[in-house]
């Protein structure tokens, strides 16, 4: 059973059964049940073609699909229907990162496995730190202070890391794309994935880090693990004890695409 498969069982064992032929009839019924009385938050922005976006891509550009035939856009009272064309790369928007994006051999979007996508969340919170340094890379120290006053981050989960750079996306856009930028460092990444066994992590920036080599994004793919970039409203979510659920289209071969994250509070 995945990671994600525990921790749902442990959810519905506390908070339904008595006993084990009420396991045995019951348990995704009771699951959903248990899921559905939960809070949700969308940890997703939504986007358009005057998003922030790295310079190095350029903005996207929606316009109407159009009939290959006659050259004009479908709309609903000609045709009944109506469609955009979207030209964008993946990384737009919150987005999915798979180990492909940076290292040769590594698997695509299309390859992450499904019980990777359904996992416990913890949100490690940068913000005190911003006051002094605005910039202040999550380091070692203080992922070993948060672990002090929330226990260990637990094998299998998700790890976001809150800044509240995302309330610049749609207040600020030009703020938002500043770089340096508060982020994750090498030593507190390579903890959580050596040490506590994270499936993948999270970030609000649209990058990991500010190093000049990506230290810590290069060090996330390479390793094997995906990440979600651009993430929103983890001021929402508790330290501990909320599910992330997060998806995006299987496109054979991807190296990034929009992403939908959503955290269910506990």
């Amino acid at each position: 059973m995945s990671a994600a498969g525990r921790w749902l069982l442990a959810l519905c064992l506390a908070g339904a059964y008595s006993s084990p032929s009420a396991l045995a009839e019951g348990s995704l019924a009771e699951a959903y049940r248990i899921l559905a009385s939960k809070q949700f938050v969308d940890l997703t922005h939504s986007f358009g073609p005057d998003a922030p976006v790295w310079q190095g891509f350029g903005q996207a550009r929606f316009s109407p699909a159009v009939d290959p035939a006659t050259q004009k856009p479908y709309t609903i009272a000609r045709d009944g229907f109506r469609a955009t064309f979207y030209e964008m790369v993946g990384q737009y928007g919150t987005h999915v990162d798979p180990p492909a994006h940076f290292a040769q051999g590594g698997i695509t979007m299309d390859k992450i496995p499904l019980d990777q996508m359904i996992l416990p969340l913890v949100v490690l919170d940068d913000t005190p730190y911003l006051g002094a340094d605005p910039n202040h890379a999550f380091s070692l120290a203080d992922l070993q202070d948060w672990e002090r006053r929330h226990g260990d981050v637990p094998k299998g989960a998700f790890a976001a890391l809150r800044t509240d750079m995302s309330k610049d996306w749609d207040r600020d856009p030009e703020r938002f794309k500043r770089t340096p930028f508060p982020g994750w460092s090498l030593d507190a990444v390579k903890f959580l994935v050596e040490q506590r066994g994270v499936t993948a992590i999270g970030h609000e920036s649209m990058d990991a880090d500010t190093t000049e080599k990506m230290d810590s994004e290069t060090y996330i793919l390479t390793s094997g693990h995906y990440q979600i970039e651009v993430m929103a409203n983890l001021d929402r979510v508790p330290a501990t004890g909320a599910l992330i659920v997060v998806t995006w289209p299987k496109v054979q071969d991807g190296l990034g695409f929009p992403a939908r994250a959503l955290a269910i509070l506990p």
